[in-house]
């Protein structure tokens, strides 16, 4: 495998590997066979052969993996990955047939959250994978919560928003938005995945009914209009509530756009010969807004003009 070795920085492993920190004792660290570890169930993060992997790959290649995973026994034998589905491919990739990893016992609770906090690390994630991911810490805070050994009070939707964010890069309403997308149809959600449909708009729709959802999917594939504004799917939304939705009924909807603003651009090659070239952007902008003005109130007498003759 040619090496690539070079373009990696060595001191940013924790970009590199996840973000886990290798703070534990060298005999707690195991080389387990791969056929021994099993994806984590439900696994929300794609881990794709990409350019990024091919890197991964070629730097376990040369020097193994540097930061450790972390797993759990499973009842039926072998090895759940809590963290390090991506060091596990990229094992995979570079011939190797073990690789390190920390073993722990951990129950589902606690387990989930510490995958959802150590793959929200990684610098690039789908909307969607956000979103399902934080769906699944939530209802595991949630659980533990109605567990007296974990908390002597009952667990507040607030508290568990803020416990959400806790170790997060987004805030607590950003979560409950990205949360919202999972109640998005999967077609839609890729067009939020595509960067196709903006965030907020698509949390709008996610409150329509899935048959309203698959209706304005086949509106915007197949009648070649883009996804509603905020403005249009919050009446979506509103209608969808009241009635529902049709085909047509949608269409009235989102092709109902304001008029695009008036744009007027002045290149500096036209401006120039008007101008001294000592005159700063501020000065020409004050003397062109002065004649308009003028021209203004020629237009306005030439009209008075004309309506007395």
């Amino acid at each position: 495998m040619k090496s690539s070795a070079a373009k990696i920085q060595i001191t940013g492993l924790d970009d590199l590997f996840g973000g886990i920190p290798a703070q534990v004792a060298a005999d707690q660290i195991q080389e387990l066979s791969l056929r021994e570890l099993h994806p984590f169930k439900e696994h929300p993060f794609h881990v794709a052969d990409d350019e990024k992997m091919r890197e991964m790959a070629e730097s376990v290649a040369q020097y193994g993996v540097l930061v450790p995973g972390i797993v759990r026994p499973r009842p039926e034998g072998g090895y759940e990955i809590i963290a390090g589905h991506r060091r596990s491919r990229a094992s995979e990739l570079a011939g190797k047939e073990t690789m390190p990893v920390i073993v722990r016992d951990m129950d589902d609770d606690e387990a989930t959250i510490v995958m959802v906090d150590s793959n929200l690390q990684r610098e690039k994630i789908l909307p969607s994978e956000k979103a399902f991911a934080y769906r699944m810490k939530l209802e595991a805070i949630k659980h533990q919560g109605q567990r007296t050994d974990f908390t002597s009070g009952p667990l507040g939707q607030k508290w568990s928003r803020d416990a959400v964010s806790a170790n997060s890069p987004d805030s607590a309403r950003q979560i409950q938005r990205l949360i919202r997308l999972t109640e998005l149809v999967p077609c839609l959600l890729d067009l939020v995945d595509q960067d196709k449909f903006p965030l907020r708009p698509a949390v709008e729709v996610s409150y329509i009914p899935m048959d309203g959802q698959e209706l304005l999917y086949n509106v915007i594939e197949n009648k070649s209009f883009g996804p509603p504004s905020m403005e249009q799917a919050k009446k979506l939304r509103e209608c969808s509530e009241r009635t529902e939705l049709t085909t047509s009924l949608i269409i009235d909807i989102i092709s109902d756009e304001k008029p695009t603003p008036l744009q007027v651009t002045l290149k500096n090659k036209c401006l120039s010969q008007y101008f001294p070239k000592d005159y700063t952007q501020k000065q020409i902008e004050e003397v062109i807004l002065s004649l308009l003005e003028t021209w203004k109130y020629q237009q306005k007498g030439a009209v008075t003009d004309g309506s007395n003759s």
